[in-house]
């Protein structure tokens, strides 16, 4: 019984799966494969080593608003004689004189005692938010007016307005009444803070810039290359089989490697953070998406830089040096997105749009992030008194810049770096249809 031809369909299937197989078999046979792949791990891995032990440190409790000293020596500190309105500067007057004399608290109940409770959102607008804690404003002995510093007709309370400029750019003013969440919990803040700044930081820095260029740059540089020299691209083209199609079958190829060992280290890096992370239950599961986001923004990386390590490769034997110059590019670009994300440059890189892929995501799952980072620089105070932790969040977090919502920036960000790929591999393809294999 006679056999029925190949389809096209079918004929390619067979030769990409001949190509793929092919370069996974050699990955796995290469020393240097492991090599790269264990310097990648054991960089992250230290990363997250200094991470669990940040986590697993106490930040100091600091008095911000100064209510825990006993400024007068009687045994009775500043919150107290306030709270029962003695003089906290005189000796003389204290709760030990009343009848029957209240025993001194102590000193630590003055201590964050007013952490933050802001019940807002990040919308343009003024509002009013803040609870007095401790009762050193609303239990107090202040007239009306004392009561209400910030002249918003509400006493005791915080009020955060937000606005646009003229520039298009949001900025926003905080005015609270004397008294109300000013001394904040610096060891809750602080470990949030740089949780989210770790996750971000690694996320971007880690993930998509390191092993987003570090695995291309030493894998899929010579994936045509080394064929072309060692004489075994003649095998691959021996039968019908465009040369456009074989740099295609290499990369995915190049990616059956490198795809799943940044699945890997994403899970890794979840189940780290999302354990040992602050939460109110075992596990955190509040990040899966921005680690989602990371691992994703990785994967195209690594897509869009093997596609052009690639090409530059073929284009010249020393490729790899071409590619340097082009990494530390972006680099300067990865640094330019997290201090001027609307920067136009950002535009004609890889990592500017791959790192846009994280930026919006961490604005769908964290919603009020910069309303976090807000509170950390205002610190309890209208001096400027940052908290740990806020600096670092504020440096790594970013809004995409297109002027756009999170959503429609992601699906924009993931087609221009589809369209990145695809013209790589057009370039790739067509420069080595014109090389002559010796």
């Amino acid at each position: 019984m006679a056999t029925k031809p190949d389809t096209r369909f079918q004929s390619l299937d067979r030769k990409a799966s001949a190509i793929v197989e092919f370069t996974l078999r050699q990955y796995r046979t290469k020393k240097s494969t492991w090599v790269v792949l264990g310097v990648g791990f054991t960089a992250l891995a230290l990363i997250f080593l200094i991470y669990i032990d940040v986590m697993a440190s106490e930040f100091e409790a600091i008095d911000n608003d100064g209510d825990s000293t006993d400024y007068d020596n009687d045994g009775y500190p500043k919150g107290q004689e306030l709270r029962l309105g003695t003089d906290p500067w005189d000796d003389e007057s204290h709760p030990g004189l009343f009848d029957p004399p209240v025993e001194p608290d102590p000193a630590s109940m003055y201590i964050n005692e007013d952490g933050f409770d802001w019940d807002v959102t990040s919308e343009l607008g003024t509002q009013s938010t803040g609870i007095d804690d401790d009762g050193d404003c609303l239990e107090s002995n202040k007239t009306a007016s004392q009561k209400d510093t910030n002249d918003n007709g509400v006493p005791c309370d915080v009020v955060v307005e937000f606005y646009r400029m003229q520039d298009g750019q949001i900025y926003s003013n905080i005015e609270s009444d004397s008294g109300v969440d000013e001394d904040p919990d610096e060891d809750a803040y602080a470990k949030e803070a740089i949780h989210l700044a770790f996750v971000l930081s690694i996320g971007k820095l880690g993930f998509v810039l390191l092993l987003g260029i570090f695995l291309p740059l030493f894998m899929a540089t010579g994936l045509i290359r080394d064929e072309m020299n060692s004489g075994t691209m003649h095998f691959m083209l021996a039968k019908p089989i465009s040369r456009s199609e074989v740099f295609l079958y290499r990369t995915l190829g190049y990616l059956g490697v490198v795809w799943p060992y940044v699945i890997f280290l994403g899970i890794l890096g979840a189940l780290v953070s999302g354990f040992v992370g602050p939460s109110d239950g075992f596990f955190r599961f509040a990040d899966l998406g921005v680690w989602l986001a990371i691992v994703f923004a990785t994967m195209m990386a690594t897509l869009v830089y093997g596609m052009l390590f690639n090409a530059l490769g073929v284009l010249w034997k020393y490729g790899i040096i071409l590619a340097i110059p082009f990494a530390a590019w972006e680099l300067g670009m990865a640094l330019l997105s997290m201090g001027v994300p609307d920067s136009t440059l950002l535009r004609f890189s890889v990592i500017g749009w791959a790192l846009m892929i994280v930026d919006a995501a961490a604005m769908i799952v964290w919603p009020n992030l910069d309303l976090f980072i807000l509170m950390g620089n205002w610190g309890g105070s209208d001096d400027f008194n940052y908290l740990q932790g806020s600096e670092p969040l504020n440096f790594f977090s970013s809004k995409p810049g297109l002027g756009l919502s999170a959503f429609t920036a992601l699906i924009i960000s993931t087609l221009v770096l589809l369209f990145q790929a695809a013209l790589s591999w057009f370039i790739g393809g067509a420069l080595f249809k014109s090389k002559e294999i010796q």
